[in-house]
């Protein structure tokens, strides 16, 4: 018998539930070694082999390589743990987070100081809001130069 989930149906969000933990278990931990200044040393010196000492999926993998936060949300990461990757990185939690909606940071910091994000046309998938799939990643930071 399945737990009935209404909250997969909140656009742009990923609940971190039992699922979710069960899933991203080795993915956290990884993430949670990073604690410690001789592991984000080891990290940094060769990321695919500090990574290939934990049991993630590979996709777990090289969605922490490519440094998309979204998929590791999406593969059982929960934000808190994989902030350490960002402080790995010398980022604070806003530029990740801006990262992760496309925007830069000072597009990130001024949507969030404005209020943040309408919940006009973002209460249900399918509707027409900006945290829809449609309209992501949003931003400069989300487009390419020339289009």
């Amino acid at each position: 018998m399945s737990l009935d989930k209404p909250y997969l149906d909140v656009p742009g969000t990923t609940i971190f539930d039992a699922e979710q933990s069960r899933k991203g278990y080795h993915l956290n931990q990884f993430c949670m070694s990073l604690m410690a200044a001789a592991n984000r040393e080891r990290f940094k010196s060769n990321e695919r082999a500090y990574l290939d000492e934990w049991a993630m999926t590979e996709d777990q993998k090289l969605a922490v390589l490519a440094r998309d936060l979204n998929r590791c949300i999406g593969l059982g990461g929960n934000i808190y743990f994989l902030a350490k990757i960002g402080a790995t990185d010398g980022k604070s939690f806003q530029q990740m987070a801006g990262s992760m909606t496309g925007m830069t940071e000072d597009e990130y910091r001024n949507m969030m100081m404005g209020g943040g994000r309408s919940v006009e046309g973002n209460r249900f998938i399918g509707e027409d809001g900006d945290a829809q799939a449609q309209h992501q990643p949003q931003g400069s930071a989300g487009k390419r130069v020339g289009h």
